[in-house]
């Protein structure tokens, strides 16, 4: 039987993480997959708890989890309701995030400690997971789903300097109308870290295998970067989804029972990819 776990760990700055593995129970020690999800994301966005049950009807326990200052709250995890949160995040913040969710997953805490998982970052999540792969031997693949090659895509460059001067920029959300609030120390972040935060150079260092998979009618994040990773790190193997766009089909709130047909090719991929030695 597929069941849900909830679980909730200390994450950045004393904020918590929500967290839930998907599991088939007869198979309670399966391969641990990590999902990381991306800018204005969730851990329950959409199509991703049909994802979750994908891999685990598959036999893989898949942990997804909520970034500790993503906006949203164990009240509302499906709503932006804490965007004092949000306006606070930094990259940082969310590697220190990941860390303390690899660090989860292997302290036996809430079910069979693993130190080797498989992990999959979604468009800033990507970035994220690209860094600590390179930083993080217990990662033993990578997959980078529509993933950013520079965090500085996310905003227009020439946007930077009012931003700083304002002390906040508002980051429009389509879906919910809302303008969200993103204070300007996550650009202080970037100025501070600008080696360790270069998506591109970390690339170059990761050893482990990795897949790049990318839409190629991705209006939000261009097939481009998916090239530009790919010629950084040449070892990795490059995946193109005819028509996908940035979620590969999927979309908030979703209510059909399946995977979209494009989202059931990014999972069989990865599933191929994973169980390959």
């Amino acid at each position: 039987m597929i069941v849900q776990q909830q679980f909730v760990t200390p994450g950045a700055k004393g904020r918590p993480i929500s967290l839930d593995v998907t599991v088939d129970t007869e198979t309670p020690d399966a391969p641990l997959v990590i999902f990381a999800h991306g800018f204005k994301g969730f851990k329950d966005w959409g199509t991703h708890n049909l994802l979750a049950r994908y891999f685990a009807e598959r036999g893989y326990r898949f942990l997804k989890f909520n970034f500790s200052h993503n906006g949203v709250t164990a009240d509302e995890p499906t709503e932006f309701t804490d965007l004092t949160s949000f306006s606070e995040n930094t990259f940082s913040i969310e590697l220190d995030d990941l860390k303390y969710v690899l660090d989860f997953a292997g302290s036996g805490a809430a079910f069979k400690p693993t130190n080797e998982v498989y992990l999959i970052g979604h468009s800033m999540g990507g970035g994220i997971s690209i860094i600590q792969t390179a930083e993080d031997s217990r990662i033993k693949k990578l997959i980078s789903m529509a993933a950013v090659a520079t965090f500085r895509n996310l905003w227009p460059r020439q946007a930077e300097k009012q931003w700083k001067l304002a002390g906040v920029m508002h980051f429009p959300n389509q879906r919910t109308g809302q303008q969200m609030p993103v204070k300007s120390t996550l650009l202080d972040d970037l100025d501070k870290n600008p080696e360790r935060l270069n998506i591109i150079v970390r690339a170059t260092e990761i050893t482990q295998p990795w897949l790049i998979i990318h839409g190629d009618a991705d209006s939000t994040v261009p097939l481009s970067h998916a090239e530009e990773l790919h010629a950084a790190q040449p070892d990795a193997e490059l995946y193109v989804i005819q028509g996908g766009d940035h979620t590969i089909g999927g979309r908030h709130p979703y209510t059909e029972k399946q995977l979209p047909d494009m989202l059931r090719e990014f999972c069989d991929r990865c599933i191929t990819f994973l169980q390959n030695d």
